[in-house]
């Protein structure tokens, strides 16, 4: 959808749940006139049209013959009827809840179809509201934040930027600069003598602006971690725990588990949550040599699966130790790695023995055996898949791998500043080009350079921001960013 290709208050309708027997199902309507072509399908017209905003009207959604002297009853339904500007689009709208059943929910949303509404494009609810000054477009994009989201954290995180945090932080920072540009239109206007150009306005606002709109950059890469996930993968030899493992993690019991050798010979995978960052988990084939030719193939797609992971998870039988191929293994992955030695509750030849700090003192080694190889230790846990024992520092080790570069913009509790967070790519790119529009202003500021080459650069930096809440938007924009959203939103 484009503002080209929108049609003002035309009526508009769609199946706003899922398709799947449920105990309600729900068609929303929006657009001007219609609750009266909703009213000539209801049992109750009149108690429809009069109904005021925000309220609910019982009856049953019935299609009239066209001799009008019977009507079939479709379902017995709960209208919500909410009238403009005080709805989600600013329009008149019509929320029908119907039972859940497919066959039900899809009869009615036919009926709406042949009674004069026109079937809304993805996003068109959202962009309705953004097109009648209802939301902002950070707003508007934290709806799909929160539909998509996976785990509570980067839910909480949306559900900020929902409530405003993000479109409030842009707002203060823009006041700085239009606080800034204004003092400056006045020395412009009146000017004095000044031995600079950096002395004729105060600069705090700017460099204030400046280090806010930085930690909004910043923001992107943790939010980006909690909206898009991380890829984690166990692997390991033949029976190290991982299917075990992968269960455990899971809660549930998605992979077989057996004491036979090469069980797993094909990859699975599920969303887990670790510590609120939302992953993508893989259970993989054991890493052994093979003349089996479908198991063969399973290590391989093992393989190749380590080597697009965020974080390798490397399986060791706590019972039996690890050997030559786990070595080899561990001193030759280039991912981020942790040693994990299962089975814990077995006891066995490592259940009782200390784990080192890095896997050069796990196996044998020292600190200086590590330098030599020219790489760090990786972390050690040492877990029971089975009691629960060590998964809370497994999870830690995990989380702390995957937030070690995300520096002061990184995964973190929920407060008003992570809600104020950068919520997508898009965003990232405007606020980043805003901060570089204001620090060039204060390196004009500092070379002496015109006070009208300031404000334009100040200016140049409202309008990127004006881009983050919509303000200035091109169209495509628009259309890139609703074409992404379900129907019915």
């Amino acid at each position: 959808m484009t503002p080209n290709q929108y049609t003002p208050e035309e009526p508009i309708s769609s199946i706003a749940t899922a398709l799947a027997p449920a105990a309600l199902g729900i068609v929303r309507v929006s657009g001007k006139g219609c609750i009266e072509l909703v009213s000539k399908v209801f049992s109750r017209p009149k108690a429809l049209l009069e109904a005021a905003g925000n309220t609910l009207v019982y009856g049953w959604i019935q299609e009239c013959h066209a001799e009008l002297v019977s009507a079939s009853k479709i379902d017995e339904v709960m209208l919500a009827v909410y009238r403009a500007p005080k709805s989600f689009t600013g329009e008149d709208m019509v929320e029908i809840f119907c039972h859940g059943g497919p066959a039900v929910v899809m009869a009615v949303q036919n009926l709406m179809l042949k009674s004069g509404f026109r079937q809304a494009n993805r996003g068109e609810y959202t962009f309705r509201a953004f097109i009648n000054g209802k939301t902002d477009l950070t707003r508007a994009e934290a709806v799909k934040e929160i539909i998509d989201s996976h785990t509570d954290v980067s839910r909480s995180h949306a559900a900020g930027r929902l409530a405003g945090a993000l479109f409030s932080e842009i707002d203060s920072i823009k006041k700085l600069i239009i606080d800034t540009l204004a003092a400056i239109e006045v020395e412009i206007e009146y000017p004095e003598d000044e031995e600079t150009i950096a002395d004729s306005f105060d600069r705090s606002d700017i460099e204030l602006a400046a280090t806010r709109l930085q930690a909004l950059a910043d923001s992107w890469r943790g939010e980006k971690l909690y909206q898009d996930g991380a890829r984690v993968v166990l692997a390991g030899r033949t029976n190290a725990g991982k299917s075990s493992l992968f269960n455990a993690i899971l809660k549930e019991e998605r992979a077989i588990v057996s004491d036979i050798e090469g069980t797993t010979r094909d990859w699975l995978e599920s969303w887990a949550s670790i510590n609120g960052i939302p992953v993508r988990l893989f259970d993989t084939a054991g890493l052994r040599q093979t003349s089996d030719v479908i198991e063969a193939q399973g290590v391989e797609i093992s393989r190749s699966l380590v080597h697009d992971a965020d974080v390798v998870l490397y399986l060791v039988d706590g019972t039996s130790g690890m050997n030559e191929e786990d070595r080899d293994f561990i001193e030759n992955c280039k991912e981020p790695l942790v040693v994990v030695y299962t089975k814990s509750d077995k006891g066995g030849v490592l259940g009782a023995e200390p784990l080192g700090e890095g896997v050069a003192e796990a196996t044998g080694g020292g600190a200086e055996e590590a330098g030599a190889r020219g790489r760090l230790s990786p972390p050690v846990c040492k877990i029971s898949s089975k009691t629960g024992e060590g998964m809370a520092d497994l999870f830690a080790q995990i989380y702390g791998l995957l937030t070690a570069n995300l520096g002061s913009g990184g995964a973190g509790a929920t407060t008003e500043r992570t809600q104020a967070g950068l919520g997508s790519a898009r965003q990232k790119e405007a606020v980043s080009a805003a901060l570089e529009s204001v620090r060039h202003a204060l390196v004009s500021a500092d070379d002496n350079y015109t006070l009208d080459a300031v404000v334009q650069d100040l200016e140049d930096a409202l309008d990127a921001l004006g881009e983050v809440t919509g303000d200035v938007t091109p169209d495509d924009v628009l259309g890139s960013i609703f074409a992404n959203f379900c129907v019915g939103k």
